[in-house]
């Protein structure tokens, strides 16, 4: 398993988001920390952005040009 070089921090700025929520992610999904400088797994660091991007898009939801029809 590689290191993806981010820390729990840095993804928190990346998407405005508290660092008490990627705790709170990290704990729901299983993955160890120590602080929020803790440098994550890959796997680890995808499996928080997935979640993070499910939470702000869920599916069946689009934010497409177009989307509304001008009849």
């Amino acid at each position: 398993m590689g290191f993806a070089d981010l820390s729990i921090a840095e993804i928190a700025a990346d998407y405005s988001i508290p660092v008490e929520k990627v705790f709170s992610l990290c704990n729901q999904l299983g993955i160890a920390y120590k602080h929020q400088k803790t440098r994550l797994a890959l796997e680890d660091a995808k499996a928080i952005i997935s979640q993070i991007s499910f939470e702000t898009h869920p599916k069946g939801t689009s934010d497409l040009v177009g989307d509304d029809e001008d009849t």
